[in-house]
């Protein structure tokens, strides 16, 4: 099992392939995404890479976090992800992953933080209906409608789809598309939507439901850290 990567969401475009289709892709950053610390089943009890993507600046960084950074040899990042890996895909520390990290072809899985779209209604929420536009209902066309039972159990069941906050909820799309990568820009295209909006920090790792391709780097495909 690899290690994933931290991209950023830059948004979203279209490519065309060879028989001149266009292909709607959302394009993801790779912004100094490095190995800053590692977890090992001797020390903590599990096998895991912790990656670091992003600036953050110094004055912004707690001290606990600084000396954590400093430790490692690597700037403050924005945003730290731990990915479980196998013994033989652990990374070294000060390492930066590059786009070429995935294959063309290959499936993904995306993770991301959605959109907040604040307090909404059944309607939009969960696509309900609405009641009646005639026929004695009056004023709450949109409401959800009854919300409870009888006497027995006589109580709202926990998980009714009612009105509520939508969005801003912690969302895996599985088995997306890698169309292309570009290394050198640090870009990953992938087929259709991830969730998320345009900045935000996304988490890409391979399939689980399809494993790594053959042809995919191992550990990971890495620039060497710069020697001090």
């Amino acid at each position: 099992m690899r290690s994933g990567v931290i991209a950023q969401k830059v948004g979203m475009t279209r490519v065309y392939n060879d028989a001149g289709e266009h292909i709607p892709v959302t394009v993801l950053r790779l912004e100094n995404c490095q190995v800053v610390a590692q977890r090992t089943e001797e020390k903590n009890g599990y096998t895991a890479v912790q990656l670091g993507a992003g600036r953050s600046k110094v004055k912004n960084t707690t001290k606990a976090l600084r000396g954590h950074f400093a430790a490692a040899s690597v700037e403050p990042k924005a945003k730290l992800v731990e990915f479980r890996v196998t013994a033989d895909n652990l990374i070294d520390i000060g390492a930066e992953l590059t786009a070429s990290h995935f294959v063309a072809g290959q499936l993904v899985d995306v993770t991301g933080t959605t959109i907040g779209k604040g307090f909404a209604g059944a309607i939009k929420r969960h696509n309900f209906g609405g009641l009646r536009a005639t026929h004695g209902v009056s004023v709450s066309h949109r409401s959800h409608g009854s919300t409870g039972s009888n006497q027995d159990p006589g109580r709202v069941w926990k998980g009714k789809r009612m009105a509520g906050h939508m969005g801003q909820t912690r969302v895996t799309t599985q088995n997306l598309e890698v169309v292309s990568t570009d290394e050198d820009r640090g870009l990953i295209l992938v087929k259709g939507a991830v969730p998320g909006s345009k900045g935000a920090w996304i988490v890409v790792r391979d399939a689980i439901k399809s494993g790594t391709p053959e042809g995919a780097p191992r550990p990971a495909a890495v620039r060497a850290a710069e020697s001090k």
